[in-house]
């Protein structure tokens, strides 16, 4: 899309109109007395995170099953 101009006097009073525009993909060049002093433009499509697995469904997930501590140390010695 073509880079659009717009003066600080008409990025104040059509903001919104102008961040509208910007997120559908146009820059506009902001002017200050015929200046340019800015540019506004979309910030590049960035790819999704990935998603980490939920830990507690992974730990509910899990078997466990009651150890007998001493059962075990008796079983060590043997």
């Amino acid at each position: 899309m073509a880079v659009r101009k717009a003066s600080v006097r008409e990025l104040h009073l059509k903001t919104s109109d102008i961040v509208k525009r910007v997120a559908n993909g146009e820059t506009f060049i902001i002017e200050k007395k015929g200046t340019p002093v800015a540019e506004i433009r979309p910030i590049p499509v960035q790819r999704p995170t990935r998603r980490l697995p939920d830990r507690e469904a992974f730990i509910r997930s899990l078997t466990f099953r009651a150890l007998d501590s001493g059962a075990i140390l008796e079983q060590d010695r043997s």
